[in-house]
C-alpha cells in the first residue's frame, strides 16, 4: 500500500470516557504525591448525573475523593450554565474501592526472578504486551493524522476555555484523515469536528444556521491557528472540512453517554497507526507494565527514529505478573533501518534497562505528581501520553540515547 488515505482521531477533555480517564490519573496524583509507594488501580465510569470510583488502592495516603472528583469535573468545564446535565456541584459521587489483591501484591514486591541486583527486585504488576512506536512525519516523531487531531482537540478546548467561541461546551471530537503519497504525508483530505454547543448562538436557533456558523468559527479559531506552523497546512478549496454532521450537539457529555476509564486507547497512543497491546493507562500506578513499559517503548522507539537508525520503528514488549525482565523485545523498522533488526535488539539490549524498577526509576515515574505541584499524570489524560509538545515528558526525552544509539551502530555499516 502506496498511495492512501489514514485517518486517526482525537476527542476533548470534555469527553465522557476522558472525563474518566482525567479523574482516575487524578486520583493517582493524589496518592502518589503523599505516598510514592501507592499501589493504584482506581476505574471512574459517568453518567448523567454520576460518578462512581471502583477499583484497587493500597496506599498511606488519605484523600478526598468526592472533593477530588468535583474539582477535576468544574475544571473541565461541566458546571452552572455549560453543565449540560452534569453538574460538578449536584452530580452523585460512589466510591467503591478495595485493596490490591495479595497475590498480585507478593509479585510486585519480589520478583520471581529475583536476584541481589535491587532493579530486579520489582516483579511487573501484570503480564501483558506493550508497543512503542516513532516514525520521521512530524518533529515530535509521531504519525501526522493523530498529531493533527491532537492540534484540533487541543485548539477547540482553548477557544471554549478562554471564551473565544462562548456558545462550545465542554464534549468534542476531531477527526483527521491524510493523503500519502509512496507512504509519505502529502496533504490533508479531511478535517471533521464535532463539538458540543448551546441550543441556541446569538439569537439563532435554526440548525442549519448554527451550524454553518460554527462552521466558520472553527476554521477561523481552531482549524488555522492550530496548522499554521505545518509545512502540510489545511486548504478551504481542497480540504473537506464538515463540522457537526448530524446537525447539532446540543446534548453531549455523559447527559449523552456513558463513559469509562480506558475507553480511549487509540487516542491516547498513535491513532491506530501502529499496533496496541490492549491495556489502558489511566489510573494505573507505575508498577502497571501497561503503562510504564509503554512509556518506555515508546521512548525505545523514539531513541531510534531520533538517532536516524530507521524512519519508522514499532517495539514490542511483553512481561510476566511478578517477573522482572520483559519475556520478549521485538522491534520491527518496516525495511526503513539501516542496520538489521537483529543487531537494533541487540543495541535495545545493551543500551535499555526494561524492568519495571529501572524504568520507573529512569523516569522518575512515582516523585512525578509532587514535584509537579500534586498533578502530573492527570494532564497525559487528555491529548496523548506522546509527543505532547505542552507537557514535560521525561520518556519524550531521548536525544542522549540517541546519540548513545548512534554512535554504538556504527560498528554494523
Amino acid at each position: 500500500m502506496i498511495d492512501f488515505i489514514f485517518t486517526s482521531e482525537s476527542v476533548t477533555e470534555g469527553h465522557p470516557d476522558k472525563i474518566c480517564d482525567q479523574i482516575s490519573d487524578a486520583v493517582l496524583d493524589a496518592l502518589l504525591t503523599e505516598d510514592p509507594e501507592s499501589r493504584v488501580a482506581c476505574e471512574t465510569v459517568v453518567n448523567t448525573g454520576l460518578c462512581l470510583l471502583t477499583g484497587e488502592i493500597t496506599s498511606k495516603a488519605k484523600v478526598d475523593y468526592i472533593k477530588l472528583v468535583r474539582n477535576v469535573i468544574k475544571e473541565i468545564g461541566y458546571e452552572s450554565y455549560r453543565a449540560g446535565g452534569f453538574d460538578a456541584n449536584s452530580c452523585a459521587v460512589l466510591v467503591a474501592l478495595d485493596e490490591q489483591s495479595p497475590d498480585i501484591s507478593q509479585g510486585v514486591n519480589e520478583a520471581d526472578d529475583v536476584n541481589d541486583d535491587l532493579e530486579d527486585n520489582t516483579g511487573a504488576g501484570d503480564q501483558g504486551i506493550m508497543f512503542g512506536y516513532a516514525c520521521d512525519e512530524t518533529p515530535e516523531l509521531m504519525p501526522l493524522p493523530i498529531s493533527l487531531a491532537h492540534r484540533l482537540a487541543i485548539q477547540l478546548s482553548k477557544v471554549r476555555h478562554e471564551n473565544v467561541l462562548n456558545y462550545l461546551l465542554p464534549d468534542g471530537k476531531t477527526q483527521v484523515s491524510i493523503n500519502y503519497k509512496n507512504g509519505v504525508p502529502r496533504s490533508i483530505n479531511t478535517i471533521l469536528i464535532s463539538t458540543q454547543h448551546n441550543p441556541e448562538i446569538d439569537g439563532m436557533t435554526n440548525e442549519e444556521e448554527i451550524r454553518q456558523r460554527i462552521k466558520e468559527d472553527l476554521w477561523k479559531n481552531v482549524v488555522i491557528p492550530a496548522t499554521e506552523d505545518l509545512e502540510i497546512k489545511p486548504n478551504i478549496h481542497t480540504t473537506r472540512f464538515l463540522v457537526n454532521p448530524t446537525g447539532k450537539f446540543v446534548v453531549g457529555g455523559p447527559q449523552g453517554d456513558a463513559g469509562l476509564t480506558g475507553r480511549k486507547i487509540i487516542v491516547d497512543t498513535y491513532g491506530g497507526y501502529a499496533r496496541h497491546g490492549g491495556g489502558a493507562f489511566s489510573g494505573k500506578d507505575p508498577t502497571k507494565v501497561d503503562r510504564s513499559a509503554a512509556y518506555a517503548a515508546r521512548y525505545v522507539a523514539k531513541s531510534i527514529v531520533k538517532a536516524k537508525l530507521a524512519k519508522k520503528a514499532e517495539v514490542q514488549l511483553s512481561y510476566a505478573i511478578g517477573v522482572a525482565k520483559p519475556i520478549s523485545i521485538l522491534v520491527e523498522t518496516f525495511d526503513t533501518g539501516v542496520i538489521s533488526q537483529a543487531n537494533l535488539t541487540e543495541l535495545i539490549n545493551k543500551y535499555f534497562d526494561l524492568r519495571p524498577a529501572s524504568i520507573i526509576k529512569e523516569f522518575d515515574l512515582r516523585n512525578l505528581p509532587k514535584k509537579m505541584g500534586g498533578t502530573f499524570f492527570r494532564k497525559t489524560a487528555s491529548y496523548g501520553h506522546f509527543g505532547r509538545r505542552d507537557l514535560d515528558l521525561p520518556w519524550e526525552k531521548v536525544e542522549e540515547k540517541a546519540a548513545q544509539l548512534a554512535e554504538a551502530s556504527k560498528v554494523f555499516l
